[in-house]
């Protein structure tokens, strides 16, 4: 990393991210609207917005309304100016979205696997991020980088360290696929990624304390505190799928015993359901029974909404946020875990805490972590350029 104090050049490309966002969240935008709302001069921001023309990142549209002199031309962002991939990496599926770099889905392509081997995984995901690539319209930059949101701790460098739902253990994601597609891949808890993709264009954009409960195979959690990612000291917050609810449960893959996950997850859900049929249900099958109002299948879904519920009640307790977003797979099943989640919350969670928290389900629905980690990877590109640090 360069260090740099007091550098012109430095000065300016902050101006000009500012600009640039300034362009592509609050357009369309005359240069005068910039420079007013920015706080930067004129001539300045004439500079700077000929460049973001000339890399194409924004683009003038006709003219906008007169405050007494010439008409104004009005900028807006380039979203087609290059695309990303995001990846959401189940524990028995691949989910993966092209994205414009505004973040909508252009294409998108699941798939589900049952051999969780490294290498056939690996295949897996190489092959959806190929067909993704083939139906990538052509753009100035073309694919700007690969995101993969991943069920298991993943250090600040990127390296998937442990996914116990996998079996993998310090496990190259990150150096394999670049080394496949020659673009930046970023690599990152799946959580983390779907509490970012509901902050930036789902149910948490009105919120700044958000506590995302990714409930899938397994349960992650992913916090938003004070409107950023808390990442923790080493960048392994959010496994709280992991907290002891029970001293004395049964084993978990993480090697402790008793955790949420166990008892509150789609996998408890699934395990839950085995003694009521002749086969193994899958999720999708059971929200159909719940339709038609199976009464052991509602009160399977009730038993897990109140397992969520004790997990989230623990998590209100210690961060005392303003939201609890529900999301991932059982997701799908909110009319049916809503009641019994709310049941424990009004009788477990300190009052305090409780008047003041929304507990929603995602907008974002299955969706979240693969947009969360394609924002990452246009934030990313957006920024270009060295990492610097500024000390003031």
């Amino acid at each position: 990393m360069t260090k740099i104090t007091g550098n012109p050049h430095l000065i300016k490309k902050i101006n000009k991210a500012l600009v640039l966002e300034m362009v592509k969240s609050q357009g369309p935008l005359s240069r005068a609207d910039v420079a007013q709302r920015s706080g930067l001069n004129k001539g300045t921001v004439s500079s700077l917005v000929k460049e973001l023309l000339d890399e194409e990142l924004v683009y003038e549209i006709g003219q906008g309304e007169s405050s007494g002199g010439r008409r104004p031309v009005l900028l807006l962002f380039n979203e087609k100016a290059g695309y990303s991939i995001g990846i959401d990496l189940g524990v028995h599926y691949i989910l993966g979205v092209l994205t414009d770099l505004q973040g909508n889905i252009v294409v998108e392509k699941q798939m589900a696997f049952h051999d969780k081997t490294y290498s056939s995984v690996r295949t897996h995901i190489k092959e959806t991020i190929s067909y993704l690539m083939e139906q990538m319209p052509d753009s100035r930059y073309g694919l700007v980088g690969i995101g993969i949101g991943v069920p298991g701790i993943v250090d600040k460098e990127g390296a998937l360290l442990f996914a116990p739902n996998l079996g993998w253990k310090n496990i190259s994601l990150k150096q394999d696929i670049e080394a496949a597609f020659h673009v930046p891949v970023i690599i990152d808890n799946e959580a983390n990624a779907g509490a970012y993709g509901e902050k930036r264009g789902g149910a948490g954009q009105d919120f700044r304390n958000i506590i995302y409960v990714s409930a899938g195979i397994g349960i992650g959690v992913g916090l938003i505190l004070n409107g950023e990612l808390y990442r923790g000291t080493s960048g392994f917050s959010g496994e709280s799928g992991h907290m002891t609810i029970e001293t004395d449960g049964p084993m978990c893959g993480c090697g402790n015993r008793g955790c949420w996950e166990l008892y509150a997850s789609e996998k408890a859900l699934l395990d839950g359901a085995k003694p009521l049929f002749s086969h193994d249900m899958s999720l999708e099958e059971l929200l159909r029974l719940a339709e038609k109002g199976h009464e052991d299948v509602l009160a399977l879904f009730g038993r897990i909404g109140r397992y969520l519920g004790i997990g989230i009640n623990n998590l209100i307790n210690t961060f005392n946020p303003e939201q609890v977003i529900i999301g991932n797979r059982l997701s799908m099943a909110k009319q049916w875990l809503f009641p019994a989640i709310q049941q424990v919350i009004d009788e477990r969670t300190l009052p305090f805490h409780r008047a003041h928290v929304a507990i929603q389900f995602s907008k974002r629905s299955i969706y979240s972590t693969a947009l969360g980690i394609s924002f990452f990877v246009i934030e990313d590109f957006l920024k270009k350029g060295e990492k610097v640090e500024v000390f003031l």
